[in-house]
């Protein structure tokens, strides 16, 4: 009795822990008397916690004066310096700080509008960055770097967006250069598959597998991939390496947003996918599907696992041309889980060698959804790293 006793109080001291962590995460530095608001804990239960995380370097602590009283601020622990990761799609913004120890210390996201305009999207990346830095108690000299992953493949001798069309209104735009003139420090563009592709493999899937080479595929709003090879992102000559989207499949098919005719990415995207539903459920966006697919909607299931069959056939291709060690898969489509996972290593296992090499191991992404942003400010923090060196 006793031990289970004792077992139960440090399971719930382990959860108390846990939220207060998650409150700091995402809601910033604070009080201990707001920590105890927000997360329903008692003054002095988050008072014996603070202390106990202080000590094991997961927060820091700083006097501060809140209506005019003094009070604890509570912030995460910094390792280092920070690194500033951005990801920008068609639709979407989104924001990860990190600090050397890749531990996140903020996480943000904000919708953008269909054909939205770079300068303007810049301008709310840079308002959000500042409220970020704020909420974390941080100042700006702590950022040794800039990561941004676009979504669109990337020209690597100007690092603007290397095949036009792809995202409307960012052709040739200087996305580096304008960071960089707006902060003063070093600033990284990749394209979104790549910066995913990164985070897992420093502290995703293929790093908890202990796997340096690995095929990444992002199915969502349209299919990304890139190749790792020996723990580094293979780029190819001109940046395009993985680039699996824009495979033809169809040579009879509709016009891609790239210019050619049938590519992946014009069968396996938001509106197409969607559409096959229309007539029955009205108007959806990819995640409500996903979310009636795993709450077993039939339709949903089917239209999903249809596009994993088409997505598996392509990264076939791609694993027998470089022999990868796994393959990891993120993306929105990715969170209906086998729903998605079980047809796609089935179509991959059908059009590889057939008893001739083991059958490639298919894992999740562990970060499915924030891994370009959680890579992106990854590969700003590497860079420094490297700097560092000499």
């Amino acid at each position: 009795m006793a031990g289970r006793i004792f077992g139960s109080q440090r399971s719930l001291r382990e959860a108390n822990r846990a939220n207060l962590l998650e409150t700091v995460h995402k809601f910033g530095a604070m009080t201990q008397v707001e920590l105890a608001e927000l997360t329903g804990l008692s003054t002095a239960t988050v008072s014996a916690l603070v202390h106990e995380l202080v000590d094991d370097g997961k927060i820091e602590t700083r006097n501060t004066v809140r209506n005019g009283r003094r009070a604890t601020l509570v912030t995460l622990a910094r390792n280092q310096g920070l690194g500033v990761g951005i990801m920008i799609n068609r639709r979407e913004l989104e924001l990860q700080i990190l600090d050397f120890s890749k531990q996140s210390l903020a996480n943000h996201k904000l919708p953008l509008a269909d054909g939205h305009q770079p300068d303007e999207t810049l301008d709310r990346a840079q308002v959000l960055l500042s409220e970020a830095i704020d909420a974390i108690g941080a100042d700006f000299s702590e950022i040794v770097g800039i990561g941004v992953a676009l979504g669109a493949p990337i020209e690597r001798r100007d690092f603007t967006v290397a095949v036009p069309g792809i995202m409307t209104n960012w052709d040739g735009f200087d996305v580096k250069g304008q960071l960089e003139d707006a902060y003063r420090m070093p600033v990284y563009i990749d394209n979104d598959a790549n910066a995913g592709a990164l985070c897992e493999a420093r502290i995703g899937a293929a790093a908890e597998q202990g796997v340096r080479s690995f095929l990444y595929v992002r199915a969502g709003n349209g299919v990304g991939g890139a190749i790792v090879i020996n723990g580094e992102v293979w780029h190819g000559v001109t940046g395009l390496a993985g680039e699996i989207g824009h495979v033809q499949i169809d040579p009879l098919g509709a016009i891609c947003l790239c210019g050619n005719r049938g590519c992946l990415d014009t069968v396996v995207n938001e509106e197409r996918l969607t559409s096959l539903l229309s007539v029955t459920y009205g108007n959806l966006t990819l995640e409500d599907m996903v979310r009636r697919a795993n709450e077993g909607d039939p339709g949903c299931r089917r239209v999903i696992s249809d596009a994993a069959v088409r997505v598996g056939d392509v990264a076939a291709s791609t694993c027998i041309a470089f022999d990868p060690e796994m393959v990891v898969v993120g993306g929105t489509l990715s969170l209906a889980g086998e729903t998605f996972l079980e047809p796609f290593r089935e179509s991959l296992e059908r059009k590889l060698f057939p008893d001739v090499v083991a059958a490639i191991d298919v894992l999740p992404a562990k970060y499915p959804v924030e891994n370009p942003a959680i890579g992106a400010a990854i590969m700003a923090i590497e860079n420094a790293e490297r700097a560092d060196l000499g």
